[in-house]
């Protein structure tokens, strides 16, 4: 059971939170490798899935690894990094990157993970309390992916990492959707499903830390949170 008498604005994560994290991210990022070998004609598998932080046996992202809260830009970067240290130089990493990089489909593999509509309806009954998404996903996939679910209408703000504030594990989105919707940090509350989302909270002075065990973080993962639970769904329980 959730206290959230004295919370006025829930922020959540997105992806593990709201929406499957492995059905949007493992096959992307095993897709984009085939595609880097065949564009880059070497192996860099190993070293790929090294700097995102991905198991390739388990087929899941590390708790810690760069998959879970690194920009899209920079995930980018990173990469074209990982192909030069495979000996391409920068033009050819470039080239190769062009051929094989494209961001996971936010509509198709979106799998949410509760009936998020009830759950932002219930947590909104009586009108006082908002609902709020700090995602370390870019705005034009995060807006598309709350719109194919439905709840793009019942989420009073949004705050994605190319919106120009510190990402995760620092405060600002946290004081930024504070102060955009006009809530005391300490009358909010963060939920999310790493300790990025839990350090982010803390950070940005919210007032309840919610883990949730549905995405890329377990128990131990989650100290941080005032409080952990099964999924988003145990929220109106």
């Amino acid at each position: 059971m959730v206290n959230l008498d004295a919370i006025d604005l829930v922020i959540f994560d997105k992806d593990g939170t709201l929406i499957d994290f492995h059905a949007m991210w493992s096959g992307w990022v095993e897709t984009l490798a085939d595609e880097l070998e065949a564009s880059a004609g070497r192996p860099i598998r190993g070293p790929l899935f090294e700097m995102m932080g991905y198991d390739p046996v388990a087929r899941r992202a590390l708790v810690r690894g760069g998959l879970i809260s690194t920009p899209m830009t920079r995930l980018r970067d990173l990469t074209a990094t990982v192909l030069v240290r495979a000996g391409l130089d920068a033009t050819a990493a470039e080239d190769a990157l062009r051929i094989a990089w494209r961001s996971p489909d936010p509509v198709v593999l979106a799998h949410p993970l509760t009936d998020l509509h009830a759950l932002f309806l219930g947590l909104q009954a009586g009108g006082r309390r908002r609902i709020a998404v700090a995602t370390s996903d870019d705005r034009e996939p995060t807006s598309r992916t709350l719109a194919a679910l439905g709840v793009d209408g019942l989420v009073d703000a949004v705050v994605c990492a190319d919106d120009g504030h510190a990402g995760k594990p620092a405060g600002d989105m946290v004081r930024h959707l504070c102060t955009i919707l006009g809530v005391d940090p300490g009358r909010a509350a963060v939920v999310g499903d790493s300790p990025a989302d839990m350090a982010m909270g803390r950070a940005g002075g919210a007032g309840l830390l919610v883990g949730v065990l549905s995405g890329v973080g377990g128990a131990p993962d989650l100290l941080e949170a005032d409080t952990v639970i099964e999924s988003v769904a145990a929220l109106l329980s």
